[in-house]
């Protein structure tokens, strides 16, 4: 892998971290900035949203409202909200991408490789018979083939006729 070396971003690395005390999915949660946001839908008690940095084209998360960092955290109908939300992604990523197949999944806790560890999220990666390929392998990058702003967009319109 080729490296490259950036000396400007060690003032940013070492700066100090503010302390946050709301994730950013609750900031997105409560921002009325659904397109800048990649939110794809919203419901009672969960929305989902696209991933900005996607393992691949059309990964979606689904998010319950209410910060938690796993599954004790939240109510039978918040639990049982984001499963049909999940399954109604799934469906309408299955419409606009059509996929052979899906890995859904939760990562609680960092070593698990949550990212978000405040915050229990659901992933959903579509995937196709061949998606990994050489490019990952050899160059160490993706290749995503559409704009995550129109991938949001249809998949926004699957979602209104999609259940």
């Amino acid at each position: 892998m080729d490296s490259l070396h950036a000396p400007w971003r060690i003032d940013y690395i070492l700066s100090p971290r503010p302390v946050v005390d709301e994730s950013l999915f609750t900031r997105i949660a409560q921002s009325g900035e659904d397109e800048e946001n990649l939110v794809v839908i919203r419901e009672k008690t969960c929305y989902a949203l696209l991933n900005r940095y996607p393992y691949n084209g059309g990964h979606l998360m689904v998010v319950p409202y209410r910060q938690a960092p796993d599954f004790a955290g939240l109510t039978e109908q918040e639990l049982a909200d984001l499963m049909v939300l999940t399954r109604r992604c799934q469906n309408a990523l299955t419409k606009v991408m059509r996929p052979d197949g899906f890995n859904i999944g939760v990562n609680i806790g960092k070593c698990a490789g949550a990212g978000i560890v405040e915050h229990l999220h659901i992933h959903i990666v579509p995937r196709w018979s061949g998606d990994t390929n050489f490019m990952p392998v050899i160059a160490d990058t993706g290749v995503l083939p559409q704009a995550l702003k129109e991938v949001a967009s249809k998949i926004r319109e699957a979602l209104a006729t999609t259940s």
